[in-house]
């Protein structure tokens, strides 16, 4: 079937004409703004039809973020970097997104494009979102207003309220395509992100391939498929401050509303290190299914596979395949951590069922597998076949599992065979 997902991926329609931005004014030393230049020729590219917005070698300053258009590849050259201001007030007005899983009002993603089509970013040069930029000093004052928007999104308080402009501290995602379809993200590599990296929302049809990220800042996930289909994310390199790859699909009463889920997804040949690897929530309520991991390679960190959820959520994940994998060393191995923190008090039990762990190789993990599941929804249909874990200090720790199956486990030259139901 994944085979068969990655045949059905469009790619975008560009014409093939570029418009370098030195011919719009800009000029690359770092210092003097480039950001007018930059889109005059994204203007002046989709006023012809569309094209490639070509930043050359240098170093191109933004004192904002680059809003891009339906049929524009805005290419980043190899030697060139695209590095965005340090001050939060330049990524105002606020626009239309979704922060954790809830829709807001908030401030511009650095890279941001709404309601687009056939669009890409593409070329080996660097976007940069700035070592002394002020959103990463946010981490320690934002958790009024996260818990406020939590609870708008909870309660169902309609959008235009939700407004997190000048005096609140929701940091933004560095690249953000809000309903996007055939979307290109390819060759570059990024530093600095203030937040989530690559995030695509609403989008369907997304080809991510041979990008470098490098990036520790907090909350610094390296690619989140959120409430979007069709999705290929091969041949990356992943060295994160959080999740390397992750899929979601929205939080809570909002995210159950919009109901769209995250389907029909290709993880392959990525080579992945951060404090997570792999993850799968915990902003799942509009569910998740048909998700393929395949021949990646997870290094060192604190979880190599996490799967979240809480009573909040609600959301059905099903048919997720991991397979193929070499691990190294991971204090958790597999965590279906479905008592996610941050309740607020509902009753929508998360349901994680059909998954298939498959052909793993593992030189170390702390523990091997590490289940919560919520008493009303246990945690069903799991399998684990052919996988090989040389050295493990604690292998269980399991609550509310049923129908947990093992085929040629082996933790510590002991094998394990057979079906586990505990509560």
């Amino acid at each position: 079937m994944a085979s068969r997902i990655v045949d059905k991926i469009e790619q975008p329609s560009i014409p093939a004409r570029d418009y370098d931005v030195t011919d719009f004014g800009a000029v690359g030393d770092g210092k003097t703004d480039a950001r007018s230049a930059i889109m005059e020729a994204i203007e002046q590219a989709s006023k012809d039809g569309g094209g490639r917005v070509v930043l050359p070698a240098g170093v191109w300053f933004s004192k904002g973020p680059i809003h891009l258009k339906s049929k524009i590849n805005l290419h980043v050259s190899e030697g060139a970097t695209l590095l965005f201001s340090p001050n939060p007030q330049d990524y105002l007005p606020v626009v239309h997104t979704r922060w954790e899983g809830t829709e807001v009002m908030g401030y511009s993603p650095l890279i941001y494009a709404n309601n687009v089509h056939d669009v890409a970013i593409t070329g080996k040069g660097k976007i940069d979102g700035n070592a002394e930029s002020i959103f990463h000093s946010w981490y320690e004052k934002q958790t009024d207003d996260m818990n406020k928007l939590r609870q708008m999104g909870f309660t169902g308080v309609p959008l235009k309220e939700r407004v997190f402009g000048e005096g609140t501290f929701l940091r933004p995602s560095m690249i953000q395509f809000f309903h996007a379809e055939r979307v290109l993200l390819e060759d570059y590599t990024v530093v600095n992100s203030p937040f989530w990296i690559n995030h695509l929302v609403y989008t369907d049809h997304a080809t991510v391939r041979n990008l470098t990220v490098e990036s520790h800042f907090r909350n610094n996930d390296g690619i989140d498929v959120d409430s979007s289909s069709y999705v290929l994310i091969e041949n990356n390199t992943f060295r994160t401050g959080d999740d390397s790859v992750v899929v979601k699909s929205g939080r809570d009463l909002d995210g159950r509303t919009i109901g769209k889920p995250s389907e029909y997804v290709v993880v392959r040949n990525n080579d992945m290190g951060g404090e997570d690897g792999i993850a799968l929530g915990s902003e799942m309520s509009g569910g998740i299914r048909y998700v393929f991991f395949d021949n990646n390679i997870l290094q060192e960190g604190a979880s190599a596979v996490r799967f979240k959820g809480n009573l909040d959520r609600g959301g059905t994940v099903e048919h997720i395949r991991v397979r193929n994998m070499k691990i190294a060393s991971f204090d958790k191995l597999f965590w279906f951590q479905l008592n996610y923190p941050g309740e607020l008090g509902g009753n929508f039990p998360p349901q994680y069922r059909d998954i298939v762990f498959e052909d793993i190789t593992v030189e170390s993990a702390g523990t091997v597998l590490e289940v919560h599941g919520p008493e009303a929804a246990p945690l069903t249909d799991v399998l684990f076949k052919n996988i090989t874990i040389q050295k493990a200090e604690t292998p269980f720790i399991l609550e509310n599992v049923q129908g947990m199956t093992f085929e040629n486990v082996v933790i510590n030259n002991d094998r394990i065979d057979g079906e586990i139901n505990w509560k």
